[in-house]
């Protein structure tokens, strides 16, 4: 099946194109339509099936959609480790990349100095992937 009859837009099918996406994988063709319409998603797949573009795409056309400038966090993408926080983040980045407003994107994990994190947040992201511990840790100091 191909992305464009999943009713994305423009600027999604041409970032896929430009990345290199052929067909859609199986868990994006259930998937991408009931988020696109808002259900709630609940899916299992394996590594390098296609799982983060099944959540981002539809996450990224209805930021995309929604109207006025950006008041702050509106997506959350929690993952487990630091290397695939930046790995989602990265990817979220690609994939939005030729939107008119392509979103701001947090990615936070330990491991590394959190002071760039704090101030990184005061930039009001629309999407913040993390790994728990580094959330946590910026929300009890009233960065998020």
């Amino acid at each position: 099946m191909s992305f464009e009859s999943l009713d994305l837009s423009e600027h999604l099918i041409t970032a896929l194109q430009d990345l290199g996406y052929g067909e859609a994988m199986p868990i994006q063709e259930k998937a991408i339509p009931l988020a696109l319409e808002g259900g709630d998603i609940m899916a299992a797949a394996q590594t390098g099936s296609g799982k983060t573009a099944a959540f981002a795409l539809p996450m990224l056309q209805r930021l995309s959609l929604a109207e006025g400038p950006s008041k702050g966090v509106s997506n959350l993408v929690l993952v487990p480790t630091r290397e695939l926080a930046a790995q989602v983040g990265e990817a979220i980045e690609g994939y939005g990349k030729d939107l008119p407003n392509p979103p701001k994107v947090l990615v936070l994990f330990g491991g590394v100095a959190i002071e760039a994190q704090l101030s990184a947040a005061e930039n009001e992201p629309d999407v913040v992937v993390a790994s728990p511990g580094r959330l946590l840790d910026l929300m009890e100091r009233g960065a998020l």
